[in-house]
């Protein structure tokens, strides 16, 4: 019985091993990544030196420069604002609120929002901000 010694090369790319590392390489950055969800509303958050990382939430209202208020990314107004943040909530349950208001916004529609929030049953908030550069 002759065997056959094969010194050339492998006329064939296997790319196995490429798919599994860039598979792998997938899985880790999806896991690294954050999972904050954020709205698409742009928006100039007051500051604070001692900014803490919010949990994630669903329930997001945020207030634009303009007065414009979003339920998630959904535009809305005070009036529909409880139906929505209803609709959210019964979603997941979570009973936090994460604002995110301008810091031009009055303090008075931040107030108003939160007494929608409070109507629906809401019992914590957080007021987002941003980390001041000392």
């Amino acid at each position: 019985m002759k065997f056959k010694l094969a010194n050339q090369p492998l006329s064939v790319f296997s790319y196995a091993s490429l798919t599994d590392i860039v598979l792998l390489l997938t899985i880790f950055f999806l896991l690294t990544s954050q999972f904050v969800m954020q709205t698409g509303v742009k928006v100039k958050l007051p500051g604070s030196e001692t900014n803490d990382q919010a949990d994630p939430t669903k329930l997001i209202v945020t207030i634009t420069s303009a007065g414009v208020i979003y339920s998630g990314a959904d535009e809305t107004n005070l009036q529909l604002l409880p139906a929505k943040l209803t609709e959210l909530k019964s979603a997941g349950d979570e009973n936090s609120l994460v604002i995110r208001a301008d810091k031009t916004v009055q303090l008075d529609l931040v107030i108003k929002v939160i007494d929608a929030a409070k109507s629906v049953g809401i019992g914590r908030f957080t007021i987002e901000t941003e980390k001041e550069n000392p």
